[in-house]
């Protein structure tokens, strides 16, 4: 079932445009939010007892990071925390876990192998905050292989759009087009489509395949088109005076 999406959190600061000081436009994610304001916001949501069960959590986390014994304690917080804050701040309650427990990319590869989809977004959630290097590219790859469009919407957070080669990442944003994951989802799209040639001549075959097949082109696909074309020099004369040299 889909479940409600993760906190939104509305930081103090803004950019002259509106946007979170410092974040993507869609950087309401726990991937776009700095760990203590998303502690500050999820504190301030939540009620009592889920409060207080996340207070311990943390505490926990904190004081008993990495692993022990077959499973940590701060991991079977991470399966509780749907049924104690609810699904609505499921993702934002996992990710502070992890970042407590100060998970590094092997606990991260572990609980993302074991766990359910919802922890495996929450891991994708998390990578921006915990690695600092692309070692955990690895499960961004394999979220992008799946036909789960929470995960790959995941996947596509500021993390990828920091690691991922120019391959990798025109591919993905294909991939949104096929599954149907709104472009919004990708972290840093308007910069990393800028001035794209090869991705433009990708998006224009899609279009031309999808209209061949009498199907609808997605309104998506136009708009990443235009952001490829964004930076470009206008066409027109060479000199001012309209002559071309």
């Amino acid at each position: 079932m889909t479940q409600p999406h993760a906190t939104h959190v509305t930081p103090d600061t803004q950019d002259a445009d509106g946007t979170p000081a410092g974040q993507d436009p869609q950087g309401t994610t726990p991937a776009h939010v700095p760990p203590a304001d998303l502690r500050a916001t999820l504190t301030a949501q939540l009620g009592g007892a889920a409060r207080a069960w996340l207070d311990q959590a943390l505490d926990e986390a904190a004081a008993h990071p990495g692993t022990h014994g077959p499973i940590s304690v701060w991991e079977l917080r991470l399966a509780e925390a749907g049924r104690r804050c609810g699904p609505a701040h499921a993702d934002a309650a996992r990710v502070l876990v992890l970042h407590a427990a100060r998970a590094d990319t092997d606990a991260l590869t572990r609980v993302y192998t074991q766990g359910t989809a919802d922890e495996r977004r929450a891991v994708l959630h998390a990578l921006p905050h915990l690695v600092p290097g692309p070692d955990a590219l690895p499960l961004v790859e394999d979220a992008l292989r799946t036909n789960d469009t929470r995960l790959v919407a995941a996947a596509l957070g500021p993390y990828a759009a920091r690691h991922l080669d120019a391959h990798q990442w025109r591919h993905a944003v294909l991939k949104c087009l096929f599954t149907g994951v709104p472009v919004d989802s990708v972290a840093d799209l308007a910069r990393r489509a800028r001035g794209d040639d090869e991705l433009a001549r990708m998006l224009a075959d899609y279009a031309a395949e999808r209209t061949a097949a009498d199907r609808t082109v997605p309104e998506d696909l136009h708009r990443v088109l235009a952001l490829t074309e964004s930076g470009r020099p206008a066409p027109g004369p060479a000199d001012p005076h309209g002559k071309e040299s």
